[in-house]
């Protein structure tokens, strides 16, 4: 058996020799066509999602006119007069400017600081977690307000802090105080807006660095245990730089919708109350699109929230292209 693991080596390493002294050949590089020819039943599995993209993502882009010109119902878009930047500039000269883009800021901003590294630091805490039943809970627990609707979620809020009934307040007049509006207190909206959240998505959020995470060689946790590393040490050289590429471009996905704000938790949440620091773009396209039916006029305001988030995205994937070399293009 040593003679033939012997003779079988020889073999090897000969023929490992012949193949590195022969010239390599040249690869002819296959045309999109002949690509589709041979993987025809790859690209039929992308077919569906090409077609829904362009149906529902550029077909409509055809009404990005609207935006310029006096929209009528009974003329249609084409016979509809175009007025050019009319709407773009009523918008920027209206007082509701300064108002609805400060509060989006502010609240993108604040959600995006506190929201971005909890799903982070949860992944790697529970990573290094040991029981791995009580991980599963506690992975089971951050999930499930996930699933929670949007709108059930803020209806659960208003009740928790209702002034009357409310079991936050009911524990403040146990122990004493007076009960709080908190609703009506515009100071604590955007807390509530933004923490609530967090509660609502930092479970789901952190699945994608679990995934990051469990692409990790197990051996480079063996060799810094043989070493003499702690846990921290081990979360801060191995496992924060192996997810800091997917944390990258999760920052710049934020930061590219910067000013896209989801409408219906604001919605639910504004009221007259609190309409200083809860006006916020997508519930003011709302009221001048909807209710007061100036689409011509709303849709200026969306297509100038979209070209600033596009700015943001492009400037961002630059900068983090410079800094860490991972960029979305």
């Amino acid at each position: 058996m040593l003679r033939f693991k012997e003779q079988r080596g020889d073999y090897l390493k000969t023929k490992t020799t012949k193949s590195l002294n022969q010239p390599a050949i040249p690869v002819k590089k296959r045309g999109f066509v002949e690509s589709i020819k041979k993987d025809w039943s790859l690209y039929m599995f992308c077919l569906p999602g090409v077609i829904l993209t362009f149906i529902f993502s550029y077909i409509p882009m055809y009404g990005v006119q609207i935006a310029f010109r006096r929209f009528n119902a009974k003329q249609g878009i084409w016979g509809s007069p175009w007025v050019g930047l009319r709407y773009f500039q009523r918008f920027i000269e209206s007082p509701y400017f300064g108002r609805t883009i400060t509060n989006t800021l502010i609240l993108s901003l604040y959600g995006l600081l506190v929201s971005f590294p909890i799903p982070i630091i949860l992944a790697l805490m529970l990573n290094a977690f040991r029981h791995k039943r009580y991980r599963k809970v506690i992975q089971t627990v951050t999930y499930a307000p996930n699933f929670i609707s949007t709108i059930v979620m803020c209806g659960m809020l208003i009740l928790f802090l209702s002034p009357s009934v409310g079991i936050i307040n009911t524990v403040i007049k146990m122990f004493g105080g007076d009960a709080v509006n908190f609703m009506a207190k515009k100071e604590y909206w955007r807390h509530l807006y933004v923490w609530s959240g967090i509660w609502q998505g930092m479970g789901w959020s952190s699945v994608i660095y679990f995934a990051a995470l469990s692409g990790i060689s197990p051996e480079l946790h063996e060799a810094a245990k043989c070493d003499g590393a702690t846990k921290f040490q081990i979360i801060r050289y191995i496992d924060f730089p192996s997810i800091l590429p997917t944390a990258t471009i999760q920052l710049i996905l934020s930061c590219g919708s910067i000013l896209s704000i989801g409408f219906e938790k604001a919605f639910a949440l504004q009221n007259d109350l609190n309409l200083s620091v809860s006006e916020i773009i997508s519930t003011y396209v709302y009221k001048v699109g909807l209710l007061d039916n100036n689409m011509s006029y709303s849709s200026a305001i969306g297509l100038f929230n979209t070209l600033i988030n596009m700015v943001m995205l492009i400037i961002v994937n630059k900068v983090a292209d410079k800094m860490s070399g991972t960029s979305l293009f």
